[in-house]
């Protein structure tokens, strides 16, 4: 093949690729017109759509910018008539209350005008009141020289002596009237005991609860009182739920108090609380896992209590329950005297004076120590502890004789000898100086006071304190007291030491007054 021929070739294939080319871009710039004005259209038909929905919305606009308007008119109109209302009913009140007031200024200046008038005459009265005054103060002078005259004593002296007159005589018809009262109240002696004892514990109630039902804990800081509170009070409640004891958080520096009757539970939230400030994890569920341990660890303490108690007195055979109850006491106290030491004491003074008698120093323990289980539960139980301790005995196999003696040892006639015993034994123990939290020197001081109160009055001759210090009897001189005079004494004796005195209980003021009578046989 010719070079020409593939020249030739060659310039035609090249033509041909331009004329492609042009052909192509002929055809891109038609289709890119068409999507043009496609587009064009299009826009100009979204635009047309616009403008309805713009005016569609207009017009709603207004009409509810219109219903609103007609709305809100009617609302303003129905206030306006309410207002409207309401201001005719307080003009219409104001009104009455105008006519009220000027009828009230109205009898208000008719009365003004009659105190003036009465006023008027008063002074016109008071005025002749003086002079009559004079005139008649003159004459009880006159009269009163002439008294003087005739009596042969002075106007004082005469009072002196019808006033001492008066109040001896006064005095002697209080005495009487009080011995009559006090043997008219000896026929309804049951009742006025139940009112002595009701007034004692309105006098000491209050003291003893808040004393004898709260126990404190102490924290590291106040930080711990939120971290006790925990999450909306979800801590506090979990600890109140576990042990049955309230806690009171108040502005106590330091502490938290836990109020309750039950000194075991009480003795519970306290080591709870202790050991969980300790630990420093304090949730619901930490709470529940030590009050449990902390519930299992005082039961072993209190049944431990029991045994020592029954190996210490050299008691055997008693039920384990009855031993468990004996342990309960180490958490009791009266008159802030442990139940549980007491319990003791008074079992080994009824086996001394037992054994001095001849009797069972076994079974005179075994009444000493089981005689006031009965406050190991009287929270729990209604009735005396003396009822409760005998009931507790019985149903755990007790004897009759220990039965009778824990239930009659505070009666005044008990049913056997070893009830007796018990009793003494009892007062004994409780009496002693220091048996309940008193020193001493102040146990003495206050023996002292009731001697010196006593013998501070006229006509004592001799006071004597005894049964420490709850009774006192007063020697008085038979020339200078009366037998009424006696009586209204030992209500003087009282009334002081009530007044100046602070003691529990209540004492028995006895006064004795001796006649004697002398003769001689020759």
């Amino acid at each position: 093949m010719s070079i020409s021929l593939i020249l030739i070739i060659s310039a035609a294939s090249i033509l041909a690729i331009f004329i492609g080319i042009g052909l192509g871009f002929l055809l891109r710039r038609r289709y890119v017109e068409g999507s043009i004005e496609t587009a064009k259209k299009m826009a100009e038909s979204v635009v047309v759509e616009a403008k309805k929905e713009a005016e569609n919305i207009k017009k709603e606009a207004t009409l509810q910018a219109k219903d609103k308007l007609y709305q809100g008119r009617q609302e303003q109109d129905r206030e306006t008539r309410e207002r409207r209302k309401e201001l005719q009913s307080i003009e219409k009140r104001l009104l009455h209350k105008e006519d009220s007031i000027d009828k009230r200024i109205e009898a208000l200046e008719k009365k003004g005008s009659d105190l003036a008038r009465r006023d008027r005459n008063s002074i016109q009265q008071e005025k002749r009141s003086q002079d009559m005054g004079k005139s008649l103060a003159a004459s009880i002078e006159e009269e009163k020289i002439k008294l003087e005259r005739i009596a042969g004593m002075s106007a004082e002296e005469a009072k002196k002596s019808i006033m001492e007159l008066m109040e001896s005589e006064a005095r002697m018809d209080a005495a009487k009237t009080i011995k009559r009262i006090e043997d008219e109240t000896r026929e309804t002696a049951d009742k006025k005991a139940k009112e002595i004892i009701s007034n004692a514990i309105q006098r000491y109630a209050g003291e003893y609860v808040a004393e004898k039902s709260v126990s404190v804990v102490n924290l590291p800081s106040d930080e711990m009182k939120g971290r006790i509170i925990g999450r909306e009070g979800r801590n506090i409640r979990a600890i109140e739920a576990a042990t049955g004891i309230e806690i009171i958080i108040d502005d106590t520096p330091e502490a938290v108090l836990l109020s309750g009757h039950n000194p075991i539970r009480r003795e519970v939230a306290k080591q709870s609380i202790e050991r969980l400030i300790s630990d420093g994890r304090i949730h619901p569920a930490r709470i529940e896992d030590v009050v449990t341990k902390v519930e299992k660890e005082i039961e072993q303490k209190i049944s431990e209590a029991g045994e020592r108690a029954i190996f210490d007195t050299g008691i055997h055979r008693i039920n384990p329950e009855l031993t468990r109850v004996i342990g309960k006491l180490k958490f009791r106290t009266s008159y802030a005297q442990n139940i549980y030491v007491h319990s003791l004491e008074v079992a080994f003074i009824c086996g001394m004076m037992a054994a001095e008698l001849g009797l069972s120093t076994k079974v005179a323990r075994r009444a000493g120590l089981l005689h006031d289980i009965g406050k190991a539960v009287d929270h729990e139980v209604e009735g005396s502890h003396a009822e409760i301790g005998a009931e507790l005995a019985r149903k755990y196999g007790e004897s009759s004789r220990i039965i009778s003696a824990i239930k009659t040892h505070h009666d005044d006639h008990p049913e056997s000898i070893l009830g007796v015993l018990v009793q003494a034994a009892d007062t004994l123990s409780a009496a002693r100086p220091g048996a309940r939290k008193e020193m001493y020197e102040k146990y003495i001081k206050r023996l002292e006071d009731l001697e010196k109160v006593a013998n501070s009055f006229p006509g004592v001759e001799k006071t004597y304190a005894i049964q420490a210090g709850r009774e006192i009897r007063v020697m008085v001189e038979n020339q200078s007291v009366t037998d009424e005079g006696a009586v209204l004494l030992s209500k003087d004796i009282a009334k002081k030491i009530e007044r100046d005195l602070t003691y529990p209980g209540q004492i028995r003021i006895v006064v004795i007054r001796e006649t004697r009578s002398l003769s001689y046989a020759r």
